[in-house]
């Protein structure tokens, strides 16, 4: 019995509830995600799901409306001179040490103010929206599953196969990823164990053309499937490696992310892999009162810190850090107003992280404005959608066509410069591509190539914190292409942005100064 008349009649697979058996579910990635370049085969993504919606002000403090933030929160604010600096406008919270080394070392990249509009602030809708990619109510398929359904449409019939021998997508836990769900079915393979995956009994079973028939061969189908994955997972966690002593084996979101890493290094040709940490729902006790650095945030936050930190020294001991980059998300951020509970209640956009090597790091969008004035159940509004964060990775990070991303989602795509393609060379890149920095790194001088029409063009490097560095140029150019030399001498060893201004479209790509040979 072919998937799409099975699903069509058993409610347990009916849309938006997924089928799972034991620790595992089925996924696919997109081939056009993944193989539209030789760069982009072998890159993975990892998404790091904060549930319950984090508070983002006692995540990345604005440090210029510091004042105004404490009388909004004065039960639950954090002393600034206990903040962890990392601009001379933004500090972290005291706990986030592992992110704001990284952060400094140019592998964690900010993006403020991300939301949507109008945002919802019920946990199971606001999640929807963020897993789907969509305003609409009624749509049932995430962001990545509708383009796996367009590219795979008979799966899980075929797979898997010599060509994709492994599962494409992993959530690590017991629930299937919503952002991985297609139309009939969800693309995401269920781990909790990388090395206890569950053999399950195989029958044979005779369809005997009955009802019950055409089911029961379809779940012997599904039972095979499990089993060759799981077989699959377990011998590249066993053949993989793990290098970094910074994991806590206390800490569930690092023990994921190690188990991540073991895949990794094993061989698995997974592309994305979802990992999950809960508690963000802090209504009450978010700080212990009168200690405000101590308290449920903080242990949360400490635990994404020093998870996130842990794998990324993993990845770079393991010699695979250019491979991987990550993102984390949650469904909303929480209001201005601290409440009378020492939390703080449902509010709306918040910060989102970006992590890896070949992340543009430093922070793109402005500090949130917060008044002197409390007004009630206010949040930060949206500046930046995250829709198009996702599309920007689609483009970036996996190469993807844009026409082909905005089809995908139902709003006009405005594609920001969320990750890098990690360019170590101009021979890396395609000489169409919006921008291209080389070389990079560099020491006495780069050179910038980019397309414009007939037009003027500002070119600019700022350090990560958005200082402006050097001012190169600002002037009318022809219409081609052109390389701008930019004498780099004077810039201290450390990561940059250059950016390019443009009628026709602006771009920033990350490159990093090493000391003068």
């Amino acid at each position: 019995m072919k998937r799409r008349n099975f699903v069509q009649s058993v409610a347990l697979s009916s849309i938006g509830a997924p089928l799972i058996l034991k620790n595992f579910n089925f996924g696919a990635v997109s081939k056009e995600l993944f193989e539209t370049s030789k760069s982009a085969e072998d890159r993975v993504l990892v998404l790091v799901r904060l549930n319950g919606g984090n508070d983002g002000l006692s995540t990345l403090f604005p440090l210029d409306s510091y004042d105004n933030l404490a009388l909004q929160r004065s039960n639950i604010i954090i002393p600034e001179n206990q903040l962890l600096n990392i601009t001379t406008t933004n500090a972290f919270h005291p706990s986030m040490t592992g992110m704001q080394n990284m952060f400094l070392d140019g592998k964690l990249g900010i993006i403020q103010n991300v939301g949507y509009p109008e945002q919802n602030r019920s946990h199971f809708r606001s999640m929807d929206i963020w897993s789907t990619g969509l305003m609409s109510p009624t749509a049932s398929t995430g962001w990545l599953g509708r383009h796996m359904d367009d590219l795979y449409p008979g799966f899980p019939d075929n797979y898997p196969n010599a060509t994709y021998p492994d599962p494409f997508a992993i959530s690590m836990g017991y629930e299937v990823s919503a952002t991985c769900q297609g139309l009939l079915a969800n693309f995401s393979l269920t781990i909790n164990d990388p090395f206890d995956t569950f053999n399950l009994q195989e029958t044979a079973t005779l369809n005997d053309g009955t009802y019950y028939g055409s089911h029961m061969e379809y779940l012997a189908t599904m039972i095979a499937q499990t089993n060759d994955y799981g077989a699959r997972v377990n011998a590249a966690a066993n053949a993989g490696n793990t290098l970094s002593t910074m994991y806590d084996a206390n800490n569930e979101l690092a023990v994921q992310l190690r188990y991540v890493a073991q895949m990794i290094s094993g061989g698995l040709q997974t592309k994305i892999y979802i990992v999950n940490i809960n508690g963000f729902d802090t209504h009450n006790a978010q700080v212990v009162q009168g200690s405000p650095t101590t308290g449920n945030h903080a242990n949360l936050l400490a635990n994404v810190s020093n998870a996130i930190a842990a794998f990324q020294d993993d990845l770079n001991l393991l010699g695979i850090e250019q491979r991987v980059a990550g993102i984390t998300f949650s469904e909303f951020g929480r209001q201005i107003a601290s409440n009378a509970s020492e939390g703080t209640d449902h509010g709306d956009a918040a910060p989102l992280f970006m992590f890896g090597t070949c992340i543009s790091s430093g922070i793109i969008g402005p500090n949130p404005v917060i008044s002197d004035q409390i007004v009630d159940q206010a949040g930060i509004p949206m500046q930046i959608d995250f829709r198009d964060v996702y599309a920007s990775i689609l483009k970036d990070w996996f190469e993807a066509d844009p026409t082909t991303i905005q089809s995908m989602f139902e709003h006009t795509v405005n594609f920001i410069p969320v990750l890098d393609a990690c360019n170590l060379g101009i021979t890396e890149h395609d000489a169409a591509a919006d921008i291209m920095v080389y070389p990079n790194p560099c020491a006495e001088s780069t050179t910038v190539r980019f397309t414009c029409m007939n037009e003027k063009v500002s070119v600019q490097v700022r350090d990560i914190s958005g200082k402006l560095m050097i001012d190169v140029c600002s002037k009318t150019l022809t219409a081609g292409n052109h390389d701008i030399l930019i004498e780099t001498n004077d810039l201290a060893s450390g990561t940059y942005m250059l950016s390019v201004f443009k009628q026709s479209g602006n771009f920033t790509k990350r490159f990093i100064k090493v000391k003068n040979i």
